[in-house]
C-alpha cells in the first residue's frame, strides 16, 4: 500500500517532535494512562498489543503487568520506536518488542493477542472500521480492547484555551472533524459504537473520564511545550516577528489562570472505551 499522508507525517517531523518532548507528553497524559490501565485490567499472562505506542511508555507498563506474557508495540514513527526500544533496554524488559507497522492494515497473526490497548493512538485511522476489524482479527476469541480517546474539543480547555489565544494572531490548522482522521474522530459516542460494532466487536462501553492535562511544571515549561507543537510552530514561523510576539504574549496571558502548585493544568475530557471480540 502506498504511504499515506498520515504515515509520512508521523514518520517524520511529527514523530521527531514527540521524541524530543517524550517526557512532557508522558507527564501531560499520565492521569489518562492510569485510567487506561484501570480499564484494560492487564493480566499476568496476557499477550498485549499496543496500538500507536509512540515512545513506548504504555507498552512498557503493559509488559511489566503482563510479567508472564508479552507486550508488542506498533507505531508509524521509526524515531519514536527507536526511543521505545532504548527505554525498554534501559529498564531491562525482555518480554516487550516494538515494530514499525500500520495497525490498520498490518498482517497480525490471527488470535495472537489477549488484549489490545491504545492511549490516544486510534483516532488517526484513515478507515476506522477496517482498522478495528484488523485489530479484532488479531484478538483471540473474547479478547479485550481498551483505549482512551478525546471527547468533543469544545469541552476541552487543553484544546480551546491555546487555540483561542493564538488564533487572534495566527491561522492554525483546524482541529479536525468527527468524520476525518485526527484527534476528534472518535469524540462522538454514537460513532464509536457504530464503528466498533461494524468492525465486529461486542460489549462496547464508553465511560466519560474528566482528567487534567499537565502542560508543564510552570508557565515557562507550558509555553515551550505549546509553542513547539508542530501545528503551532509552523504557523508562527510564517508571520512577522511583532505578530508572533503578540501571539506568544496572548498565550502566556491565557495560560496564567491555569498555573497551580502541581503544574499548568487544563481540563481535557476523554472516553475510556472497552469492548470484546466475539467469543
Amino acid at each position: 500500500m502506498a504511504e499515506s499522508t498520515r504515515t509520512l507525517e508521523w514518520d517524520g517531523a511529527t514523530g521527531d517532535h514527540w521524541v524530543a518532548y517524550e517526557e512532557k507528553y508522558n507527564a501531560a497524559v499520565f492521569r489518562y494512562s492510569e485510567r487506561l490501565f484501570a480499564g484494560a485490567d492487564v493480566r499476568p499472562d496476557d499477550r498485549v498489543l499496543d496500538i500507536g505506542c509512540g515512545c513506548g511508555q504504555t507498552t512498557r507498563v503493559a509488559a511489566e503487568l503482563a510479567a508472564k506474557g508479552s507486550a508488542h508495540g506498533v507505531d508509524l514513527s521509526a524515531a519514536m520506536l527507536a526511543q521505545a526500544r532504548a527505554r525498554a533496554a534501559e529498564e531491562g524488559l525482555d518480554n516487550v518488542r516494538f515494530e514499525q507497522a500500520d495497525a490498520q492494515v498490518h498482517d497480525f497473526a490471527a488470535g495472537a493477542y489477549d488484549l489490545a490497548i491504545s492511549r490516544n493512538g486510534v483516532m488517526f485511522f484513515d478507515d476506522p472500521v477496517a482498522a478495528f476489524a484488523n485489530v479484532r482479527r488479531a484478538l483471540r476469541p473474547a479478547g479485550r480492547l481498551a483505549f482512551v480517546c478525546w471527547r468533543a474539543p469544545e469541552e476541552s480547555e487543553y484544546s480551546l484555551v491555546p487555540r483561542a489565544a493564538l488564533g487572534r494572531y495566527v491561522t492554525l490548522p483546524g482541529p479536525g472533524g468527527a468524520n476525518e482522521p485526527g484527534p476528534n474522530s472518535l469524540a462522538d459516542p454514537d460513532r464509536v459504537r457504530d464503528v466498533l460494532g461494524r468492525a465486529g466487536l461486542v460489549d462496547v462501553r464508553l465511560d466519560p473520564e474528566d482528567e487534567l492535562m499537565d502542560l508543564g511544571a510552570d508557565l515557562d515549561e507550558a509555553m515551550d511545550f505549546v509553542l513547539n507543537r508542530p501545528h503551532v510552530r509552523g504557523p508562527l514561523s510564517e508571520v512577522d516577528a511583532p505578530t508572533a510576539a503578540k501571539a506568544t504574549d496572548e498565550l502566556r496571558t491565557a495560560l496564567t489562570p491555569y498555573v497551580t502548585p502541581a503544574g499548568v493544568l487544563l481540563r481535557s475530557p476523554a472516553w475510556l472505551v472497552t469492548a470484546h471480540a466475539p467469543a
